[in-house]
């Protein structure tokens, strides 16, 4: 009994030495810290060459003269409006793509003889610079919403397509032939290990598909629109008004910056579906 002391502190030691050792709150948040401070600095220098007058504002703007015009184009201009328009194109267009770029990528990834009918075409489309199809989209669709839609979708499509097809094919052959040794149906190998290995592909094309479709919400509604932040980029450039052309661009900066972050923070959720090795 005269022990028994000993071998609690012993195995309250080792139970202590078991645990992760306590990480600093800097080393907790160093990608923000370095990161938020370099842009910090960068407005900084920015704001001060602007303040100082080496910035013309006939070719550049400050971030003072920015945050202004914003406010001003939010309390009474048409800003909230575009950024509705502008958000509604992304949203049906980026969800046509994923849906279908998912469903049609995996079905092209585990049947052969479906990418042996589809590859051409797949090839050929993705090849083509889709700017160059503009015209030819506003041709079909007209002008109205559902231009710009379809350019967010075929900007965001391959992307989510491509990758969802290659995390498909990479399943691990060890794992198929363990599974099938085991006597699993294709359906339980499809579900258990073709789709959840294919996820972090298939996040990899949503975040792709989320830089190209913002691009593809701009394009399209300068090409041909009359609302949106797209035309207020075009608008902001045609009348040398460059503070109202940064308000533009930088939305949408902080959208891809907002929706990056959310398509990572769905990346690790989604990290438990990995099948192990």
């Amino acid at each position: 009994m005269a022990h028994a002391p000993i071998v609690e502190t012993e195995a309250a030691a080792a139970a202590a030495q078991a645990l992760p050792p306590q990480r600093s709150f800097y080393k907790r948040h160093e990608a923000l810290i370095l990161g938020g401070g370099a842009v910090l600095v960068t407005f900084a220098v920015w704001q001060a060459c602007w303040s100082a007058g080496w910035i013309s504002p006939l070719f550049f703007t400050g971030p003072s003269a920015i945050v202004q015009r914003f406010w001003d184009e939010l309390l009474h201009g048409r800003l909230r409006s575009d950024m509705r328009y502008s958000g509604l194109n992304f949203v049906l267009g980026f969800a046509m793509a994923l849906v279908s770029g998912v469903i049609l990528g995996v079905i092209i990834g585990w049947y052969r003889r479906v990418e042996m009918l589809l590859n051409p075409f797949v090839n050929s489309l993705y090849a083509i610079p889709r700017v160059a199809m503009i015209p030819l989209i506003i041709i079909w669709f007209g002008i109205g919403i559902w231009s710009k839609v379809f350019i967010v979708f075929m900007t965001a499509f391959f992307p989510i397509l491509i990758n969802t097809i290659g995390g498909i094919r990479a399943t691990d052959p060890d794992l198929l032939r363990a599974a099938r040794a085991f006597c699993a149906s294709d359906w339980q190998i499809f579900k258990t290990l073709a789709v959840p290995g294919a996820v972090p592909f298939i996040l990899t094309g949503i975040r792709q598909g989320v830089a190209l479709g913002l691009i593809g919400v701009v394009v399209g509604e300068m090409f041909g629109g009359s609302e949106g932040i797209g035309f207020m980029v075009a608008y902001g450039s045609q009348t040398f008004d460059t503070a109202q052309l940064f308000v533009g661009v930088m939305i949408i900066a902080f959208a891809g910056i907002l929706l990056t972050w959310l398509t990572e923070r769905l990346e690790g959720h989604f990290s438990r579906w990995r099948p192990e090795r």
